[in-house]
């Protein structure tokens, strides 16, 4: 008996997803009634393919904020390079840190980048020395700190524009 793939199978985007993404880009408040009139599609339409576009996590909608304005003072970037054999280990832990709001591993094998947010240098001190260095497996981590955010643009479409 063939099993059916269909359910777990993602859809692929096609032209209306690309353009849903995109004004979603420029404005994550944008109501469901206005895609559906700039796309020239029924606002059910927009419901469901939005759902979806959700729920495969091709896209989150949420506010976008500058931490720094927000009151943390310290904002930056983790290289963390670590044991090959080890990876999936790590990658488990480094979920579980508040603090790294954002983590990929890189090329090169052995590469995590993070990014994090903490309240003062005490928080950093301790994400690093408590918490990462505690971990089996981290070799070493290298550090940089965000002073200012130059350029933060997310409206960069998909590559099937």
């Amino acid at each position: 008996m063939k099993k059916n793939h269909s359910a777990t199978k993602k859809k692929k985007l096609d032209r209306v997803d690309c353009e849903m993404i995109r004004l979603l880009q420029k404005d994550g408040r944008i109501a469901n009634t206005d895609i559906a009139k700039q796309i020239g599609i029924s606002e059910a339409t927009v419901r469901t393919r939005l759902n979806r576009l959700i729920q495969e996590e091709y896209i989150q909608i949420v506010a976008v904020s500058n931490p720094i304005k927000l009151g943390f003072d310290i904002v930056g970037t983790i290289r963390i390079h670590a044991e090959v054999k080890k990876l999936d280990h790590i990658i488990k832990e480094l979920k579980k840190l508040k603090p790294l709001w954002f983590i990929v591993h890189t090329t090169g094998g052995t590469g995590i980048d993070a990014e994090f947010i903490v309240k003062s240098l005490d928080e950093l001190n301790s994400l690093i020395f408590e918490k990462l260095y505690k971990i089996d497996g981290i070799i070493k981590t290298d550090t940089s700190l965000i002073t200012k955010y130059i350029k933060r643009q997310y409206d960069w479409g998909t590559a099937i524009d």
